[in-house]
């Protein structure tokens, strides 16, 4: 057996690196070792004879094994599917179809369903037109036979389908996608000029900052440290499952309490959950919490008409600034500490705008893909925007406005579903500047179902579109700069509103397809595949860790482009549906903290009285008899699925597409097509929301 050499006592001397060490063994049989440190011992022996026979059978039999489990995962998925497509879409177990509550609204789903009868029925043609070897299409110049040459009735309808393809259907589709192609290279220029600013202000670290002390008062003789006067106002509507989490953050905000008021603005029309929000109103009022509770009986205007009739309130011309949060925000305590200095010094300044983070972004792979999104939004196009332009539109909650910049742009008003763009331009246009704070994070709810997703989406691609045609006249006599003008109509508007929407549906899920069935339309290969995966690319980089996503995340914002494009076309055209308000469903999702928080209070055992006192004997007695029918008539939530027709019929669209580019060959229009027509599948059944990790 070879000596033991004990190093124990020298490796915790500090001795310098490099000193040579010469052990000599007296048995002939070792050899003589030199080490040059501590370390050089422990390093790993190189080994230089090759691998044996065994060794390379067991590496390719692990391989082999990965593989075929490999093959394996994809064979069960692919079971999945079918089976889900077998009880959903035929036998209709546990879903139901998502209408259309608009005669107007189906008119995308029946050229969806035309584009899909023509494509089958010329696939089955050029199916016939393949094995029977007629193969012109494979040639870039269709030569068209002789009349002499031709055999048989089903020949001469297929060059007459050729000779007609290549003389009208072509050049129509060539124009609209060199029109889309051009619109695509547009919006790709300005996505990357967006990125290269948000890149020199990473580079140049280029972020808002507070110069001086910002409560220290400026008179002498004072106490030393003055805060303004803020009004924070949740609204909120049947907001059963984030209301006690998000009064809860806001009242423990760190704010004098003689400088703030919070008001919570309960628009809700069922009495159960209005007792609940009353009573944890009257929790934190007992705590010191200056909260009062508001209710209004005729519920217009939504939202905008909520805060409307809260800010006519006559003791709001006390206050300087007011606070919005949303229902599912929960902001930190020092949140109005780091917004609220900015204004100081700053009278031009009119909003202050906080960046949303997201409890639930990582519930499933639609929440997932969401959190790319909304990461691009702030990170590059608001933070961009705000430090170069000074504007940016609102984004209705985790923000702070100057009460003046309010009532001089006419405050909230109800004519679109989007309140708070609307305020942010017309108080762009009367010269106020805003400020995003990246640093500053509000935690909030993303949806985790596709219905609440889609719902919400149509929402934000509608209002936009209603408040260009309200706004357009507006922005064109205004007194501010050309290059605002320009800005606010080409950029704000047409480019990331109408143009971004109408080329995403037209180039990839009408043009593409129907390329497949007239090859002299071909799109190029970089239209295809090159751009959109750099772009794609570029919208995930704010998220590096989205990156593994990148192609579900290309794959799905093309799938939601058939509801931003009918939500875009009945805003831009005043349909009915442009109009339609339905509050986004949250799932009552709380931060690590927020949880210990509440096992904390759960483990303390509390009287009902003590946790209600000062409400009235009646309030007590209905909040018991809500509470007693709960336990005792404990009602199941079973989730209902829902079949999207629109998309179901763009998948079958779009999967023929690709058998007719297998017969032509064309591998990589193949793989694409296949694989977006599985993503509309799997949208269109509605299996994106499910739990996906």
């Amino acid at each position: 057996m070879a000596p033991r050499l004990d190093f124990s006592d020298w490796w915790g001397k500090d001795s310098k690196e490099g000193t040579p060490v010469v052990v000599k063994m007296e048995n002939p049989n070792y050899s003589v070792v030199e080490i040059n440190g501590p370390d050089s011992a422990f390093r790993p022996v190189e080994k230089s004879r090759g691998k044996n026979a065994k060794q390379v059978t067991w590496v390719l039999l692990l391989k082999a094994h990965r593989a075929v489990g490999c093959v394996a995962w994809l064979a069960t998925v692919f079971w999945a599917l079918l089976g889900t497509i077998k009880k959903r879409l035929i036998f209709r177990q546990g879903v139901a179809v998502a209408t259309e509550k608009l005669g107007k609204g189906k008119l995308v789903l029946k050229i969806i369903r035309v584009f899909l009868v023509a494509s089958l029925a010329i696939l089955a043609f050029e199916v016939v037109a393949y094995l029977k070897g007629w193969r012109y299409f494979e040639s870039a110049n269709l030569h068209i036979p002789r009349t002499l040459d031709l055999q048989g009735w089903l020949h001469v309808v297929y060059v007459a389908w050729l000779t007609f393809r290549g003389d009208y259907i072509a050049p129509l589709i060539q124009a609209l996608s060199q029109f889309c192609v051009v619109l695509f290279l547009i919006q790709s220029v300005d996505r990357l000029i967006l990125c290269l600013g948000c890149f020199w202000i990473k580079y140049k670290k280029i972020k808002p900052r507070i110069e001086v002390d910002p409560f220290k008062s400026d008179d002498v003789e004072a106490s030393g440290y003055e805060y303004p006067m803020v009004l924070v106002q949740i609204p909120m509507c049947n907001e059963r499952e984030v209301y006690e989490q998000s009064i809860s953050a806001v009242c423990q905000m760190d704010w004098p309490k003689d400088r703030i008021l919070i008001q919570v603005l309960d628009d809700s029309n069922d009495e159960s959950i209005q007792w609940l929000i009353k009573a944890e109103v009257a929790k934190w009022n007992q705590k010191g919490v200056n909260i009062i509770y508001r209710h209004r009986l005729i519920r217009t205007g939504y939202k905008a008409g909520n805060l409307k009739s809260a800010m006519g309130c006559d003791y709001v011309k006390d206050y300087e600034f007011v606070t919005i949060f949303d229902a599912d925000f929960q902001p930190n305590p020092d949140f109005l500490k780091l917004t609220v200095p900015h204004f100081k010094g700053n009278p031009e300044l009119g909003l202050v705008q906080a960046r949303w983070a997201f409890v639930n972004k990582d519930e499933n792979l639609l929440t997932r893909l969401q959190n790319i999104n909304l990461c691009f939004h702030f990170e590059v196009e608001q933070q961009v925007n705000g430090t170069f332009l000074n504007f940016f539109g609102f984004n209705g909650t985790a923000g702070v406005w100057r009460i003046k910049a309010l009532e001089e742009s006419g405050g909230w008003l109800e004519r679109t579903t989007v309140e708070d763009m609307d305020i942010a331009v017309r108080a762009h246009l009367n010269g106020w500047k805003f400020i995003f704070l990246n640093d500053v994070k509000v935690l909030c709810e993303v949806p985790e179902s596709y219905e609440a997703y889609r719902k919400q989406q149509h929402r934000w691609h509608s209002g936009p579109m209603q408040l260009f045609r309200l706004c357009l006249p507006a922005i064109i006599t205004s007194k501010m700069a050309f290059w605002k003008k320009a800005n606010l109509i080409f950029l704000f508007f047409l480019l990331r509103k109408l143009i971004l929407p109408f080329y995403s549906f037209t180039l990839f899920c009408i043009i593409l397809p129907l390329t497949m069935f007239v090859p002299e339309a071909e799109l190029p290969m970089w239209v295809i595949c090159y751009v959109p995966v750099l772009m794609s690319f570029l919208n995930i980089l704010p998220t590096p860790k989205s990156i593994p996503f990148i192609v579900p995340y290309l794959l799905f914002e093309n799938t939601m482009s058939v509801t931003k494009f009918n939500a875009m076309v009945s805003g831009l055209f005043q349909l009915g549906s442009s109009y339609e308000w339905v509050v986004t469903k949250k799932a009552g999702r709380s931060s690590e903290s927020d949880l210990l928080a509440a096992a904390e209070r759960d483990s303390k055992t509390m009287n009902q009285a003590q946790i209600c006192r000062g409400a009235s004997e009646t309030e007590l007695e209905l909040l018991n008899q809500l509470k007693e029918q709960k336990e005792a008539n404990p009602t199941p939530v079973k989730k209902v699925n829902k079949l999207y027709r629109k998309e179901l019929a763009l998948a079958f669209l779009l999967l023929t597409a690709s058998v007719r580019s297998l017969l032509s060959a064309q591998g990589v229009h193949f793989y694409f097509l296949l694989f977006q027509g599985v993503t509309f599948l799997v949208v269109g059944l509605d299996l994106i929301g499910e739990q996906i990790s």
